[in-house]
């Protein structure tokens, strides 16, 4: 299985940890952000993963060298796509595509975000939809949300602070909000079907999608841990959430 981890952002909301170095190698309990997700992909059968890059860019290349020769996996195969200039997440995947070529869908897997989300089992149920791609969700406080039907179908997004509401269709009866988790999986017929020019979102993008028809479903994660590692103060919080294997196995 082929996965890519989205790694490219400046990390700006991580100053000062992120002023020397990119902050998919800013450490939680010793471990780089970057090494304790491709351990996670690892051990749960992903043997393919490319990372994006660009802020500091080579530190990112040099881990993943080290990482390679000194893992015990000796079938997993790691790749950078370098961004000279931030593509944002959509537009990230997009310049990636070249990776995805066997016709299998894919996961992608922000790089600062921590959980035990049972990965397999969204495949599983990705695999059995006739989706392009699914979202994992859980019901939790957020100042932005993902707008579902009662079949659990993207219909729109909605954002708090300031008050937005971006409706891919027209809908009857309630939708349910719910936060992304920042994992997903995806299609590889989806690639074929942007007509975004980058920079871009994956919100952006799969908004679009489904109001030309297509289905963007999501897999309630509500069961899971999880945690964005995008702010300094998350990390003491996610070093007691998540025990020592977690971060290194």
């Amino acid at each position: 299985m082929k996965a890519m981890i989205l790694a490219a952002g400046e990390g700006t909301r991580l100053r000062p940890l992120t002023l020397k170095k990119p902050k998919a190698l800013a450490e939680l309990r010793g471990f780089p952000l970057l090494n304790i997700v491709i351990n996670r992909l690892a051990r749960q059968g992903f043997t393919e993963i490319i990372v994006n890059t660009n802020h500091l860019a080579n530190q990112i290349v040099d881990f993943i060298d080290s990482y390679q020769k000194k893992s015990q996996n000796k079938h997993l195969r790691l790749a950078v796509s370098h961004e000279e200039q931030l593509l944002d997440t959509g537009g990230g995947v997009q310049k990636a595509s070249w990776f995805f070529d066997d016709g299998e869908p894919f996961l992608v897997h922000n790089v600062d975000i921590m959980t035990d989300l049972d990965l397999n089992q969204l495949m599983l149920v990705h695999r059995k939809s006739n989706s392009l791609a699914t979202l994992a969700v859980k019901k939790r406080s957020s100042n932005r949300q993902l707008l579902f039907n009662k079949s659990g179908r993207l219909c729109g997004w909605q954002s708090l602070a300031p008050k937005k509401t971006r409706m891919a269709k027209p809908i009857k009866g309630s939708v349910i909000s719910l936060s992304f988790m920042g994992v997903q999986i995806m299609s590889p017929h989806l690639l074929d079907l942007i007509q975004l020019t980058p920079p871009f979102s994956l919100v952006d993008l799969y908004l679009k999608l489904t109001t030309a028809g297509h289905c963007i479903q999501n897999y309630r994660g509500d069961k899971y841990k999880w945690i964005d590692l995008g702010r300094i103060e998350h990390f003491e919080t996610a070093a007691h959430l998540f025990n020592q294997d977690f971060f290194s196995q």
